[in-house]
């Protein structure tokens, strides 16, 4: 899928933040002359209320002078539900966790139609779109923003949608590609081998595996696609034995078919002692430490050091896991309060903040849009290893200038 979750296509601290609205009577006391006041005098003027007219009920929501007004758009119903309701739960606890009163975030159900969601986000009076997460979403909440001068902040991986207002936070594979290859070449691998999956996904992979292991000085000496079946990747398999020998293999799909496929090449004449390498896909999966199959694998993805307080956190609170993913929706909030501190209520959101080079600190690590829109990501590499996952590689704790 374009997007690299697990989903269909179709879609620190607590603390209480509470808005209290306080209404006030005001009366007035009328004076009364006594009766044997000298003659002459007049008495004191009264003050009586001028009436007034009540404000008009307009459309929307209440207006909000004092804080900004951010929408979150994502699947509240529908196939896509609970992945959505974990990236709009996190949001909330990230507004918890700053204690900022200075941001207010209104959800939006794309399922119901992610144009009309924009639309009614942008009637609304928000400045700034958190989401959409599909990327067939992503174009058609787009052109709507664009033409109120609202950024969109989406959670897809798809590259092609980034630019013009529209910025890309998911983990793409270009870049967790580049980080296992670059690895795997310091590690002293120079022939590398692909198992590349039919559709968008795969050609994308193919193209940076190939472009990553040309820039890190190695030679791809061979690369079979597959079809998602047993039968499909075991041909492919035996394909690459009969090329050269190769020392890594690249599986570009997830932590399923990546099982499935190691036990053929182990039992290939070059697969055997071959080191597996992944993709960000696997980050997604939470049993890819325990995939016995995928014992000594490699693959790059982004810390999950604060991950993990963040998930206890998100358990106590909601009653459940959240979805990996979920941490986009809390790093995007934690971006809007950074920006929020010198952006003037009412106004058009900074976006050129969102280009800053030194980018941003999240749960998922340092982080910085480039001109394109697309997120680039400080990664780690990590090794499946007896049951867990292990560091082998840790990611830079920022970026230069």
């Amino acid at each position: 899928m374009a997007d690299g979750v697990t989903i269909r296509q179709r879609g620190m601290g607590f603390f209480r933040v509470a808005t209290i609205a306080t209404a006030m009577l005001v009366s007035a006391c009328a004076g009364v002359v006594p009766r044997g006041a000298p003659p002459g005098r007049q008495p004191p003027p009264v003050d009586r209320p001028v009436p007034t007219r009540p404000a008009p009920v307009t459309p929307g929501l209440p207006q909000d002078d004092s804080r900004h007004r951010v929408a979150l758009l994502v699947p509240l119903t529908g196939t896509n539900a609970r992945v959505g309701q974990s990236l709009a739960n996190a949001t909330q606890l990230a507004l918890l966790d700053t204690k900022s009163e200075a941001v207010r975030i209104t959800n939006y159900d794309t399922a119901r139609g992610a144009a009309a969601a924009a639309q009614a986000a942008i009637r609304d009076g928000n400045r700034l779109i958190l989401g959409p997460l599909l990327a067939e979403d992503v174009r058609a909440v787009a052109p709507i923003a664009r033409a109120a001068r609202v950024p969109v902040l989406s959670f897809s991986n798809d590259t092609d949608v980034a630019g013009d207002g529209a910025f890309v936070m998911g983990y793409t594979p270009a870049q967790s590609i580049d980080r296992v290859v670059e690895h795997a070449r310091r590690s002293g691998v120079t022939q590398f081998a692909g198992l590349i999956p039919t559709g968008l996904y795969g050609q994308r992979a193919s193209t940076s595996f190939l472009r990553a292991v040309e820039d890190a000085g190695g030679q791809v000496v061979s690369l079979q696609t597959f079809d998602r079946n047993p039968r499909s990747i075991s041909a492919a398999i035996t394909k690459l034995s009969a090329t050269s020998p190769y020392q890594a293999v690249l599986i570009a799909d997830g932590v399923q078919t990546a099982a499935g496929a190691v036990p053929v090449l182990r039992r290939s004449e070059g697969g055997r002692t071959a080191r597996v390498l992944g993709t960000e896909l696997w980050n997604a999966d939470s049993g890819v430490g325990g995939n016995a199959a995928l014992n000594g694998a490699w693959y790059a993805s982004v810390s999950n050091d604060l991950y993990r307080q963040y998930a206890g956190k998100y358990r106590a609170r909601f009653g459940s896991a959240p979805y990996r993913l979920s941490s986009m929706g809390y790093d995007a909030v934690l971006l809007t309060v950074r920006i929020a501190r010198d952006w003037r209520v009412g106004s058009v959101f900074p976006m050129s903040r969102l280009t800053d080079n030194d980018g941003f600190a999240g749960l998922d690590g340092p982080f910085r849009f480039g001109r394109d829109g697309i997120a680039e990501r400080a990664l780690e590499v990590n090794e499946v290893r007896g049951g867990s996952t292990v560091t082998v590689s840790e990611a830079p704790k920022a970026f230069g200038r």
